[in-house]
């Protein structure tokens, strides 16, 4: 299905995808709020009449004049070291119940994957239900940083304020600043800072400090507790007055913080925190084209083949998947262009590594390397030269960050 074709597609039972329009937006909306959440209307209507989205980021599938599911695919990137690779998340996604178990949303999942790949996208991150996306190639990769409760409140602090639309230049660059020591990043585009500073769901809070912004968080509506997330701040006298300032808005409420280890806060309040759930929360990743994500990734691999100083005696890098495999030969110059291959069962009788298809977004992306995985995954291994290919692949420290907060 071509991304064209998928603006207006047919399914059985006389039901039509098709990109969502001005008139049916109220419907989206309603469907939305009572799937999820009330200011998901208003998220939804954020993201189609903005210019740098518009109402073909969103896809219905109709009754007749009845909106009966929709699924919405925001344009990303996503920065490993300093390779940025163009990426999809899927949002907003719901069905209404009389409709569920028709593969509606399978429909609307392959019209996102259809468009995504045709931008040029070349992987998709998203947070989703448990299991349910691992049915559409979607797999769990890259950590989730748990939100850790404040074990000292501080006094409250001036210059607290909420964020408007004049703030959106300076709240771009604290969330630089604060990406910046991550191995992996995903930012909020300009849009989405838009989006985030109009919408309801949650408020981004800027500290002020002799007139200029010197800190800011992101804080989801009160539930039992407040959630302090995206903090940043430029020194550590910015980042406490933030702490402070967001807990006199607790009012009494226990409060938490996303932890940001590689942040200036997450370093300023390091004491002040105390211990997050070690349940398991990561973000999944897609990768439909490995071979097109392991050529961008060509200059990062390359530098990590230098810098680990093997001699491969006129072996390639190879990584198979198995069922397919990749070849990056090793010249003077570095790492040549990617080369295709068949199926490798066995890619240690060349010097090469495995790595189960599902597998591949958490060893690119993901916290636990080679050498965390292939102790974890029987399919993950890195054959005869298991200290080079550990070198190849090694654990990563992500910072996403997403229109919707992990909890």
């Amino acid at each position: 299905m071509t991304a064209t074709a998928a603006a207006e597609q047919l399914l059985p039972g006389g039901l039509l995808l098709r990109s969502c329009r001005p008139g049916d937006l109220a419907q989206v909306g309603a469907l939305l709020s009572d799937r999820g959440e009330p200011a998901d209307a208003l998220d939804q209507r954020l993201v189609v009449e903005d210019p740098d989205t518009g109402w073909d980021a969103t896809a219905v599938v109709v009754d007749g004049d009845r909106v009966v599911s929709t699924a919405t695919l925001l344009a990303e990137s996503v920065r490993l070291e300093d390779v940025v690779l163009p990426a999809g998340q899927v949002e907003l996604v719901a069905t209404d119940p009389a409709y569920e178990g028709r593969g509606l949303v399978r429909a609307l999942m392959a019209w996102a994957h259809d468009r995504s790949a045709a931008r040029g996208d070349l992987l998709q991150v998203m947070i989703g239900i448990p299991y349910f996306y691992r049915l559409f190639g979607y797999e769990y990769a890259i950590d989730v940083p748990p939100a850790r409760p404040v074990r000292s409140l501080l006094a409250p602090a001036p210059g607290l304020r909420p964020a408007t639309s004049a703030d959106l230049p300076t709240l771009a660059r604290l969330q630089d600043a604060a990406q910046a020591g991550a191995d992996v990043a995903m930012p909020h585009p300009a849009a989405r800072l838009r989006w985030l500073v109009a919408q309801e769901a949650s408020t981004t809070w800027v500290l002020e400090r002799d007139g200029a912004v010197v800190a800011s968080a992101r804080v989801p509506e009160p539930d039992d507790d407040v959630l302090v997330a995206e903090p940043t701040a430029v020194d550590d006298a910015a980042a406490t007055g933030l702490l402070a300032g967001v807990a006199a808005l607790a009012a009494g409420r226990p409060v938490r913080v996303t932890d940001r280890p590689g942040s200036l806060p997450g370093r300023a309040w390091a004491d002040r925190l105390g211990d997050g759930s070690d349940l398991a929360e990561q973000y999944y990743v897609r990768v439909p084209e490995p071979g097109a994500l392991l050529e961008a990734l060509r200059p990062v691999l390359g530098r990590r083949v230098a810098a680990a100083g093997a001699d491969r005696g006129g072996h390639d890098v190879v990584v198979s998947t198995y069922r397919a495999s990749w070849r990056l030969p090793v010249t003077d110059d570095g790492l040549g262009p990617v080369v295709p291959g068949g199926r490798l069962q066995a890619p240690g009788t060349v010097r090469g590594a495995g790595v189960a298809p599902d597998q591949l977004g958490a060893l690119l992306f993901g916290p636990h390397g080679m050498h965390g995985l292939s102790r974890r995954r029987p399919d993950v291994y890195p054959g005869r030269d298991a200290d080079f290919y550990a070198a190849l692949f090694p654990p990563l420290r992500a910072d996403l960050l997403t229109y919707y907060l992990p909890s």
